[in-house]
């Protein structure tokens, strides 16, 4: 059965690390819906957060692989316990003068936040869970999207880990 899985990759900051890590993914037919990579913790090392959508067991073959390079250091299925997820989207649309006090509606009702204001148009910036920034984006359809950005998914197991 299909799931959606987050994958947290622990790995050396070297330099094709990303690419050897992306191309194991799609030799195994995985498709990446969302990678963001920074910095860890740790100096000289990065973590990956990987989304994708696949069975468990081929999740724990391509977790098998994943340990076989050299940079990986671990690899956690963060979906298989309690997360915290969040995603950040800045958000181009059309905002005529006339139209500023309904947008700064739906911007406020989302605890979001105008971050750039032009002669006819906003950019807001939202935070939060993939469904939350997919419906926000939903509501300004209506008004005009120019562009979208969004980060990726990032995302922590709760509270402690041992």
């Amino acid at each position: 059965m299909t799931h959606r899985h987050t994958i947290s990759v622990l790995v050396n900051n070297q330099p094709g690390v990303l690419q050897r890590v992306s191309g194991l993914f799609g030799r195994r037919g995985f498709n990446i819906e969302s990678i963001t990579v920074g910095e860890s913790e740790e100096s000289g090392l990065s973590r990956m957060v990987i989304v994708t959508t696949g069975d468990d067991k081929t999740l724990e073959q391509v977790s098998k692989q994943l340990y076989k390079l050299i940079d990986v250091i671990k690899v956690v299925d963060l979906s298989s316990n309690p997360m915290v997820a969040r995603e950040l989207a800045l958000i181009k649309v059309n905002a005529e003068p006339s139209a500023r006090p309904e947008v700064l509606g739906i911007v406020e009702t989302f605890r979001a936040a105008v971050v750039d204001i032009g002669p006819s148009s906003l950019i807001v910036q939202v935070v939060g869970d993939s469904h939350k920034i997919d419906a926000m984006v939903e509501l300004l359809k209506p008004y005009g999207i120019r562009e979208i950005s969004r980060t990726g998914v990032t995302a922590m197991i709760r509270g402690l880990v041992k």
